[in-house]
């Protein structure tokens, strides 16, 4: 079963908390802190793997978590991390969540971390100080990313096939290819996408053959924009169109129309275009089709007639095609974004992580900013040592001189992370 469109549900691991622990050995005389870290959560990590094609397995695994880390111990022992999640995937497959793109994954063996893994908590021993001969605070550990998340398959290929039902798309994939396809003397006989190699010369190309369009395919007609999101990324479009129809100015003209509704970047993909099934028709009879056709195909379009049963005009597509795909690949290779223009001015890494803001809204004070609200993921609240602690980095870092510039008196809720996560009261903490 061929699967392009799936939701899952990813979690990352918990990191494991650490450790208060003090060593109460014999003969050892005013044993100090000893407890050890907790271990980082597993990551959910995707990976392009040669062998997949689909979808088709996520829609009966709806849910990847990677291992929690394992909690410290005493005599500084560190808890073990958590073993990571690979998640096969196939090349061309698109991660989103909501209308964000987190990774495009291409070429086999490539991987990107979709899901992090908590850190784990410090135990006591990592807080031992000359002033701090007998810490009592341990962090907890933090949890792992959790997000809901869309799987897209897009096919990677040279040459998309598009056209009417039964235009013959299927028949020349086969007669190019070492495909198979299902091949039959009516519409909608191709209901999946299907890839072929297809060799010319000392070269070769990948074709792709798309279910075929009908008016409308753009708006969901036919499942077609499930379909074209296949060709979104092909170098070039082979515009197939059976010499028997009507009007075969019309059906390109179509087949044009849905592939611009669908993306304005399809509307600008370099074209083919080849009436098929000439075989059964006179050469005045052919010459008249084309000569429709010419009239309504831009200027500058390769125009053909072939037949893929008689094996006529196959091998000069072939080649044109590996012309204006070569073209297309350098011509992506070579564009730059533009860097003209004032010069960007912006905070490094380390700035923009200890950066934070307070906002006061309905008698609370939320703090946003990357470095509190993970040094609050791993607070332990239930301990005073761990609150007093978490008082002391607030107070460092000036949110608590701002706090009180805002005017926050005692007993006024402190709200920290998104949608207030971590909650604190003023002057309790």
């Amino acid at each position: 079963m061929f699967v392009d469109k799936v939701q899952v549900h990813v979690k990352a691991g918990r990191g494991g908390d650490g450790a208060v622990s003090f060593r109460h050995e014999i003969y050892v005389d005013m044993g100090g802190p000893d407890g050890g870290n907790g271990g980082r959560g597993g990551n959910v990590v995707f990976e392009v793997s040669p062998n997949e094609n689909t979808l088709v397995s996520f829609r009966f695994k709806k849910e990847l978590a990677a291992h929690n880390g394992t909690s410290g111990a005493k005599r500084q022992r560190n808890g073990k991390n958590g073993e990571d999640l690979i998640v096969k995937v196939p090349a061309g497959t698109q991660v989103f969540e909501g209308e964000q793109l987190l990774a495009d994954l291409t070429e086999n063996g490539q991987r990107a971390i979709i899901a992090r893994g908590g850190d784990g908590g410090y135990g006591n021993a990592h807080f031992k100080s000359s002033t701090r001969q007998a810490p009592q605070v341990a962090e907890v550990g933090e949890n792992g990313d959790e997000k809901d998340l869309t799987l897209e398959l897009k096919l990677l290929a040279d040459v998309g096939l598009v056209g009417f039902p039964n235009a013959g798309k299927s028949t020349f994939l086969s007669v190019v290819s070492n495909a198979r396809p299902e091949i039959g003397d009516y519409p909608f006989t191709t209901l999946i996408p299907n890839l072929g190699v297809a060799d010319i010369d000392d070269t070769s190309l990948l074709v792709a053959d798309i279910p075929g369009l009908i008016e409308g395919a753009s708006e969901g007609k036919g499942l077609g924009d499930a379909f074209l999101r296949h060709v979104e990324r092909t170098a070039v479009l082979l515009h197939l169109i059976d010499i028997y129809e009507d009007d075969v100015a019309g059906a390109y003209k179509t087949i044009t129309a849905e592939l611009a509704a669908h993306s304005k970047v399809l509307a600008k993909r370099p074209q083919i275009v080849a009436l098929t099934k000439i075989e059964g028709l006179p050469e005045d009879g052919v010459a008249v089709k084309m000569a429709t056709l010419k009239k309504v195909v831009p200027k500058g379009t390769p125009l053909f007639a072939i037949s893929s049963q008689a094996h006529i005009g196959i091998a000069e597509v072939l080649r044109e095609a590996r012309k204006k795909v070569e073209a297309a690949r350098a011509e992506a290779a070579a564009a730059k974004p533009d860097e003209a223009g004032l010069p960007l001015i912006a905070l490094n890494a380390d700035q923009e992580a200890m950066a934070w803001r307070v906002t006061k809204h309905d008698g609370s004070f939320l703090v946003r900013g990357t470095k509190i609200e993970k040094f609050a993921a791993r607070t332990n609240f239930a301990s005073e040592p761990g609150r007093r602690r978490l008082r002391d980095i607030m107070r460092k870092m000036g949110i608590v001189h701002e706090l009180e510039r805002q005017g926050i008196a005692m007993g006024d809720t402190v709200l920290i992370g998104k949608s207030g996560a971590y909650r604190l009261t003023y002057g309790e903490y």
